[in-house]
């Protein structure tokens, strides 16, 4: 068992972010906004903390890619080097949040509809994120 390339580790998790900023941009800006809208009066949230809040958002998702790309890494020895394990690390990123985010929707922090929209456009992001940067990745 090698270890793992972390120069590879690096370029294919920044790429992965980069992939997931773009991704999460047209889908809060376009295909979530709605919700988005409805979920800042609902929680009485005003929006400017919310704009304020973007460049966290933005760095959450170069370290989601990351972290993708790592456990892409941690996978390849078992599953395989290719896409396959890049969706089944992928997929069990995404599952692990989405189970989060059912508490959050438990909660009332998110409506049942919204969660549901929003999980399955987060999972094509996910996969979109995680084939590229495991791309990149090479041991």
């Amino acid at each position: 068992m090698g270890r793992i390339n972390v120069s590879r580790l690096v370029m294919g998790g920044l790429a992965a972010g980069v992939v997931a900023n773009a991704l999460d941009y047209v889908i809060n800006r376009y295909l979530m906004q709605a919700e988005g809208e409805a979920m800042m009066t609902r929680l009485n949230l005003s929006t400017d903390v919310v704009a304020s809040s973007v460049p966290v958002w933005i760095i959450v998702d170069f370290i989601y890619g990351m972290l993708l790309v790592f456990t892409y890494a941690a996978m390849r020895p078992r599953f395989g080097a290719g896409p396959k394990t890049a969706a089944i690390s992928g997929g069990t990123l995404w599952l692990a949040i989405c189970a989060i985010f059912a508490g959050l929707t438990a909660m009332g922090i998110y409506t049942g509809p919204a969660f549901v929209k929003s999980s399955a456009l987060t999972l094509v992001s996910t996969m979109a994120a995680s084939l590229t940067g495991a791309y990149l990745y090479k041991e």
